[in-house]
């Protein structure tokens, strides 16, 4: 085996491994998002800007066990007591 393919087999593994360490990932509509940004009181939400040919803003929330993702054309709206952080990109398992 190539040092290659074997670089490529360890990514693949460890990428694997992130995966299954992150636990429950729910994909929801911004809309939605916003009302469990509402329900998490003093939560933390990790935010990144991104997009090719439009601006798309990507969040990401823990709440009760479970990680809320979503991405918006907006940027969203925090309420009072949510601590943000600026993440240069938020890479979601496809």
């Amino acid at each position: 085996m190539s040092n290659g393919a074997v670089a490529a087999a360890a990514a693949a593994a460890a990428i694997a491994n992130a995966v299954k360490a992150s636990g429950v990932l729910v994909n929801l509509s911004p809309e939605e998002f916003q009302k469990v940004l509402h329900r998490s009181k003093d939560g933390l939400v990790v935010v990144s800007e991104g997009g090719f040919f439009s601006k798309s803003y990507r969040y990401l929330l823990g709440y009760r066990g479970f990680a809320f993702y979503t991405k918006s054309p907006e940027p969203i709206s925090m309420p009072a007591g949510i601590e943000i952080v600026a993440a240069r990109q938020i890479w979601i398992p496809g």
